[in-house]
């Protein structure tokens, strides 16, 4: 019997090409309750926040529906789009998510408090998400200003 190995495996095995991180003011527990929240229904702040700053989830077009196992989901598109694979490690504090790029959002415990951290593993240069325009300085710049957003919500939601 052949087996797929799961997202975060799978990526575990590839090198990261780019990270990003900033610290919050919180205990793990707290930041991951909020980063890792995926479940059906619609993308957004309090649902997949990871993604929710994506065009088609700030236009409704996102929805999160359940894969097969534990942690696994998808979100599906309107329109013609490859559904976008999502993994969930609770356990961990990671969340795994594939659509043009591949990358893991992990929470750990610092000093400060909470350090969410974005790696960027794989990217499809060819998809349009990647070649309208995003080149690999610019995909940095957007993974800076996503993670920000991320933990400005995270912060709002906490109160830290």
């Amino acid at each position: 019997m052949h087996t797929t190995p799961s997202l975060l495996a799978e990526l575990d095995a590839l090198p990261t090409r780019w990270e990003v991180q900033g610290t919050l003011a919180a205990p793990v527990a707290a930041v991951a309750a909020v980063l890792l929240t995926v479940a059906e229904g619609r993308v957004g702040d309090d649902n997949l926040l990871v993604l929710a700053r994506a065009s088609a989830a700030r236009q409704g077009a996102m929805t999160v529906v359940a894969g097969a196992g534990a942690g696994v989901y998808r979100a599906e598109l309107a329109g013609l789009v490859e559904p976008v694979e999502i993994q969930v490690d609770q356990a961990r504090s990671r969340v795994a998510v594939q659509s043009w790029y591949a990358g893991v959002h992990a929470a750990t415990a610092c000093p400060a408090g909470t350090r969410v951290t974005h790696r960027v593993h794989r990217v499809h240069p060819d998809h349009p998400g990647f070649a309208a325009g995003i080149a690999e300085i610019g995909l940095r710049a957007r993974m800076s200003r996503d993670l920000r957003q991320v933990l400005g919500v995270i912060a709002d939601r906490l109160g830290c």
